[in-house]
């Protein structure tokens, strides 16, 4: 900080550095400019706006439709909660859909019932957080992913993996010195 200095002061000085001389406040009396290399201040601005954009993540909200009508079978709707289950723990929101068609409006109930199963069955993973809401034919929910219960997920099937895999090993090693015992004994 070297304080108030002529222009032409501040260009030669800047100058005998080998550097740029950048004006930070116009608006102030006098203003404010520092002696700087802006071309590497440039270049780490852009590194620190790339790091920053690659640890924020957006959200997507994926729409998963139980199909045309309710006429739906059990197996296909645990195909698509497993879908969505999948796009929750990405991290994504994620829209349940159910239409309704024909006469199928006349029993809305149902629908009401399969999205209480619906959020039982995603409990695990997410909370609701748009509540089952009728708009025309179409009844929607949506779902929001819950961090700390898929954190837990992820910690439990990490455990889970690592003990699997350590049981693997013990049984390999006692497959081969089963072998070897029986070598032994004949020797």
């Amino acid at each position: 900080m070297v304080g108030v200095v002529e222009l032409e002061a501040a260009l030669r000085l800047a100058r005998e550095a080998g550097l740029d001389l950048v004006e930070i406040s116009s608006t102030a009396t006098p203003p404010v400019v520092r002696i700087m290399d802006f071309g590497k201040w440039k270049y780490e601005q852009s590194k620190k706006d790339k790091a920053s954009k690659a640890k924020s993540k957006t959200t997507d909200l994926k729409e998963v439709r139980l199909g045309r009508s309710m006429k739906i079978d059990p197996h296909d709707i645990g195909i698509r909660l497993d879908q969505a289950r999948r796009f929750l723990i990405e991290g994504h929101k994620v829209q349940i859909v159910q239409n309704f068609r024909g006469r199928e409006m006349l029993h809305r109930e149902r629908g009401h019932q399969r999205m209480r199963e619906i959020m039982e069955q995603l409990a695990d993973v997410a909370k609701v957080e748009v509540p089952p809401r009728q708009l025309g034919r179409r009844m929607t929910m949506i779902f929001a992913p819950d961090r700390a219960k898929i954190d837990q997920l992820k910690r439990n099937q990490a455990a889970l993996d690592a003990s699997s895999t350590s049981d693997s090993a013990e049984a390999a090693t006692a497959e081969t010195s089963e072998p070897e015992r029986l070598h032994a004994k004949n020797a």
